[in-house]
């Protein structure tokens, strides 16, 4: 494609467009300054809205404008309409969408605009329930007569998604379009792999909050996890490991969190592995390994204020007077030593476990 002039009020081709000034009001207090090229594009853009013209010019003018400003849902909704009306190859269009997820890669407009190409390159959804309803009891909406291209498609667009994570691994939009394609196209061979993959993640960086939502967003919300109490069982000794690293790690606390509040387990079940981990380091021998209850790593801080927290949880949910009179005790350790920076908020559980005493 030819370069066209800086100003689209200089390009010939252009002069049968009035372009349309944005109304900044009779005397704007702090009117936006835009530079001349923004200007003069969102000018000729909106004097196109009024006329409804798709063309292809008019995905220049579109992809000139996301590209001085990502963030313009206007041009995006615009330009997905346009390449409707023509027919646009939308293959063309994703293989661009593969540069700009990548350098707009915080930017919600462009995950969305890929979102509404792949549901439309790939076949249209259906209501109608899985083959193998059993192993996946939810609907798919991967229905074609090749589902072995389908599948190859959609394997692609999880491969370009882990990319796009090697380069941010806790982008928002990068992990909720992931969740998305998984749920919408809703296969099991697609979900097969994902808690290997994003276990990988959390090798790499045990803090990575994004990487446990996704895990206990496959094992436990999509339907497609291993049920039963070996596989709770599972990922309460897989926490206890990462916890064991890295005791202050708040993500994998809250994932240890979620686990048992989604399987109705009650934190006491916990008790002999917090315990640990709420007062100070003292010598042990490391030849003693306790697979059930991995004791901290050697040099750990300690004590950690999560495993406080969880403990003084522990002894609320117990009630009781002594119980709660223990669960107070934790609070003001963490209130007064060990979290100080929430110090309100502890003071305010001391009032309220208290209050429920009188």
């Amino acid at each position: 494609m030819d370069t066209p002039p800086a100003l689209y009020a200089e390009d010939p081709a252009w002069a049968d467009v009035v372009p349309i000034p944005q109304y900044e009001g009779v005397s704007p207090l702090a009117p936006i300054f835009y530079t001349p090229e923004y200007k003069d594009a969102t000018d000729y853009f909106r004097g196109i809205l009024k006329t409804g013209e798709t063309s292809e010019r008019v995905l220049e003018l579109t992809e000139r404008i996301i590209r001085m400003n990502p963030a313009h849902y206007t041009a995006w909704q615009y330009r997905y309409k346009t390449l409707l009306a023509l027919g646009s190859n939308l293959e063309d269009e994703l293989r661009l969408m593969d540069m700009y997820c990548i350098k707009y890669l915080k930017t919600y407009q462009v995950w969305h605009h890929r979102r509404l190409l792949v549901t439309l390159l790939l076949p249209a959804p259906s209501t109608s329930p899985s083959p193998s309803p059993s192993s996946n009891p939810n609907p798919t909406h991967l229905q074609t007569s090749n589902p072995t291209l389908a599948l190859l498609q959609l394997q692609e667009e999880l491969d370009f998604i882990s990319r796009c994570l090697s380069a941010d691994t806790k982008n928002y939009h990068t992990w909720s379009y992931r969740q998305w394609l998984l749920s919408y196209f809703n296969h099991p061979r697609l979900w097969r792999g994902e808690v290997k993959w994003v276990e990988r993640l959390i090798t790499e960086d045990v803090r990575n909050n994004s990487a446990w939502h996704h895990r206990f967003f496959v094992v436990f919300a999509s339907g497609h996890g291993e049920k039963g109490e070996d596989a709770v069982r599972e990922e309460i000794a897989y926490a206890k490991q990462k916890i064991s690293l890295a005791p202050n790690n708040a993500s994998v606390w809250n994932y240890l969190r979620g686990v048992l509040d989604h399987t109705h387990m009650p934190y006491s079940t916990l008790k002999s592995f917090v315990e640990p981990y709420t007062v100070e380091q003292e010598g042990r021998s490391e030849d003693v390994v306790d697979l059930e209850d991995p004791l901290p790593s050697a040099g750990a801080e300690l004590p950690c204020a999560l495993a406080i927290e969880f403990l003084a949880d522990v002894h609320e949910q117990e009630g009781g007077v002594e119980a709660v009179r223990k669960a107070v005790e934790l609070w003001k350790s963490l209130a007064n030593e060990y979290d100080t920076i929430r110090k309100k908020y502890w003071e305010y559980r001391i009032r309220e476990a208290l209050a429920t005493q009188q």
